[in-house]
């Protein structure tokens, strides 16, 4: 009777501790959902950084060829001015 009393208490603690590492196991499993939560909604927020940067670029760039047209227009005048000018 004493071995089926020492094996009883045996597996009773073997469930105390299985219970232990599967409630362990539940906390980390929801600490990295909650991490991967966070990741996914930073990346969200580079996304649209990123976004932005690329209607920025594409805004300034036009603007860039728009001033270059400009200088170039300008250019060709100060040439056809002088022309006269030095005639």
């Amino acid at each position: 009777m004493t071995e089926v009393s020492v094996n009883t208490s045996a597996a009773a603690a073997s469930v105390v501790q299985q219970n232990s590492a599967t409630s362990e196991i539940s906390l980390n499993a929801v600490g990295a959902a909650q991490g991967t939560t966070t990741v996914v909604s930073l990346l969200s927020q580079v996304s649209d950084a990123a976004l932005g940067t690329t209607t920025a670029a594409e805004t300034m760039l036009s603007a860039l060829n728009s001033v270059d047209t400009s200088v170039g227009n300008l250019r060709g005048e100060i040439d056809r001015f002088l022309q006269k000018v030095a005639v």
